[in-house]
């Protein structure tokens, strides 16, 4: 989208002029010593770690990110990376809420598993000097914009998992996520049980609703600038895919690079499908609901559409790390059940 194009370009001409100031903050914390290799919060971090894990190694679109040692001060920059991280037994030292859920920057599926509230950190715009002053020895931003600027300055601070190749703007699966961070955070094992876990209940929910198999979806938004649709290779889209539905093949006929198409005004009717799914970024549910032109949608007509008017069923659903699908599962498939005749 244009907006996201102007910010990434602000990202970059950002990054460039934080590099010079990051190199000269990283001489000054050198000087001061490294932290404490006994922090007893850093320490758990370690915890589950499997005998012989590092070095470990980690393929991202960057090259092979190879980690050292078991990470104790990790900062967590990549949309849902946090979260991952306390999922595996991780406390990070720094992280970026996204959607912004505020507090700890993370949601109710993720509420009381910090010991200590970690620094936040910007999002599209990170900030490069409060990132090195945390002292990190792992930088994890796997699901991200995949810019090459922002990557770069990273990695001058700590060892930097960034995107997988192919997972630019965000296109990673919380799969994906899981395996890479468990990876670089030396407890693989952790990682292959928490996905096998996760898919246990995605396999049960799409067992118990067989109505979904073969049902057209559309996963789509509202913000302030207008409507869009979610194409695949998206943690939304992927989500449906898993329950047996079939993405809205109009929006995947216009998928381009994003993780997003737009939808005017004059072509809502895009937007049909068996079952139209629709959340509210930054507005009241009531501007998607209440519009004439989004109600005379065939599908929305029918009765056949969800506005997610629940903020955390909202945010659980965009966050898709493997904390938020089971909170997700759980409160959005009965939702997709009652629209969805058997």
């Amino acid at each position: 989208m244009n907006a996201s194009a102007s910010r990434a370009r602000r990202s970059r001409r950002t990054s460039v002029l934080a590099a010079g100031a990051v190199a000269s903050l990283l001489v000054g914390l050198s000087a001061c010593g490294s932290s404490d290799d006994s922090d007893s919060s850093a320490s758990a971090a370690s915890e589950g770690a499997s005998a012989g894990a590092f070095p470990a190694k980690v393929a991202t679109k960057f090259g092979e990110v190879t980690v050292d040692k078991q990470p104790r001060r990790i900062v967590a920059l990549g949309w849902g990376d946090a979260e991952t991280v306390l999922a595996l037994g991780g406390q990070p030292v720094g992280a970026s809420d996204w959607l912004p859920f505020g507090g700890e920057g993370v949601g109710p599926w993720a509420k009381g598993m910090y010991d200590k509230k970690p620094e936040l950190i910007g999002t599209m715009e990170p900030e490069f000097e409060k990132i090195a002053s945390l002292q990190p020895d792992l930088i994890l931003d796997t699901k991200s914009s995949g810019d090459r600027t922002r990557y770069d300055t990273l990695k001058k601070i700590a060892p930097t998992v960034g995107v997988p190749k192919g997972g630019d703007q965000y296109k990673l699966s919380w799969e994906q996520q899981t395996t890479m961070i468990a990876a670089a955070m030396g407890v693989p094992e952790k990682g292959e049980k928490l996905i096998a876990e996760t898919e246990k209940k995605f396999e049960a929910a799409a067992k118990a609703h067989p109505e979904f198999k073969g049902r057209t979806i559309t996963i789509g938004s509202r913000t302030s600038e207008g409507f869009g649709v979610y194409v695949g290779g998206t943690g939304r889209v992927d989500f449906v895919e898993r329950l047996g539905f079939e993405n809205n093949p109009k929006a995947e006929a216009q998928a381009g690079e994003g993780f997003s198409v737009s939808v005017s005004k004059e072509n809502l009717d895009m937007l049909d499908a068996d079952l139209t799914v629709m959340a509210p970024i930054g507005i009241p549910a009531t501007d998607i609901s209440g519009d004439p032109l989004y109600k005379a949608v065939p599908s929305v007509k029918a009765g056949n559409d969800i506005v997610f008017d629940d903020k955390d069923i909202s945010q659980a659903f965009a966050t898709d790390s493997v904390l938020s699908v089971s909170y997700a599962l759980e409160k959005v498939v009965p939702l997709f059940a009652e629209k969805v005749a058997k």
